[in-house]
Parts: C-alpha cells; structure tokens; sequence
C-alpha cells in the first residue's frame, strides 16, 4: 500500500473526526452532566433537611398545643372582675375560720399586666401564729391564682402570744371589658 497525500489527509481526517466530537460535542455534554448531577444532589440535600424541618413541624404543633392547653388551664383559675369581690369575702372567711380577726382590707387601685389585671390588696389582720399559718395554708390552696408579695409580722400589743400581720395579697383577674 502506497501513501501519498491523499491517503494521509484522509488519514488525519479519520484521527481528527473522534477528537473533533470528543471536543464539540462530548466535552459539553459531560460538563452538563456534571452540572446537572450537582445541581440533583443539591435538591436532595435541600429535600433532607425540608423533611427534617416537616418532621419538627410536627413536634412543634404538638408543643403548641400543650402550651396552648397550658394557658387556657391557667386563664381558667382567672376571675373575672365581677368575681373579684366574691374571693375578697372568701379570703375574709378563711382568715375568720383560721381563728384571726377579721382583715382590715384596703384595696388599691389595679394593676394592668399584660392581657390581666391584678389587684393588690392591703390586709391587717390580729391572731395566732397558728391560725396565720392555716390562713395562709388555705390561701395558697384557693383555685385563683393569687400572690403575696410583701408581708410583715409583729408582736401585737398588750396581747400575749397574738401577732399583727400586715400584707398585701395580689389577686389576678380577667378584666371584663375590653381596653381600648
């Protein structure tokens, strides 16, 4: 076999049509390949962590519910201020039954908290070491939710073993209408 021009400009032809395909038509085509591989594994990670996220969804409406059953529990132990009168006479009648004097109440002016009143009460009341401990005892048996911040104790005058209690006892309250 002979080889002249002819045959080696084929031959170079024959060589340069895979190189000339590998570098106009494969190359791209693997690079879209890549591209596109990246850009499915990228979806899935962000389809992981979107099924993490819906899974903690979950949790959270269940946590959403417990906390939300949590404070209508709580707003049930709320009086309204209709109410607030009744457990004023209620707190009177277990300071009675404890074996104390009937309180002097003083009552002061509510207190505005968030979406509650509260209303302090100034209380002196003459007894027992014993009957102020049933007293409070009781107190902090009621249903309502009520507080005593601030408390002082004495010796009462001229009276043996009696004690002055002087507190001030928080009493809070769903205000009946609505603020503006």
């Amino acid at each position: 076999m002979r080889f002249g021009i002819r045959e080696i400009i084929m031959m170079l032809m024959i060589l340069a049509v895979p190189v000339v395909s590998y570098l106009a038509v494969f190359k791209p085509q693997n690079a879209e390949i890549d591209k596109a591989r990246a850009e499915i594994e990228h979806k899935r990670e962000l389809l992981d962590r979107l099924r993490g996220e819906t899974a903690r969804t979950s949790d959270l409406e269940r946590a959403n519910a417990e906390i939300l059953a949590r404070i209508n529990e709580i707003e049930s132990r709320l009086p309204s201020g209709k109410e607030v009168d009744s457990i004023i006479r209620q707190v009177s009648d277990l300071a009675v039954s404890a074996g104390m004097e009937s309180p002097a109440l003083d009552s002061e002016k509510p207190v505005t908290a968030a979406m509650y009143k509260e209303q302090p009460l100034k209380m002196e009341s003459t007894g027992g070491f014993a009957g102020l401990y049933q007293f409070l005892q009781a107190v902090e048996r009621m249903p309502r939710i009520t507080r005593l911040p601030d408390m002082e104790i004495k010796r009462a005058r001229g009276a043996d073993g009696l004690i002055n209690t002087e507190f001030t006892l928080s009493i809070y309250f769903q205000d009946s209408e609505p603020s503006s």
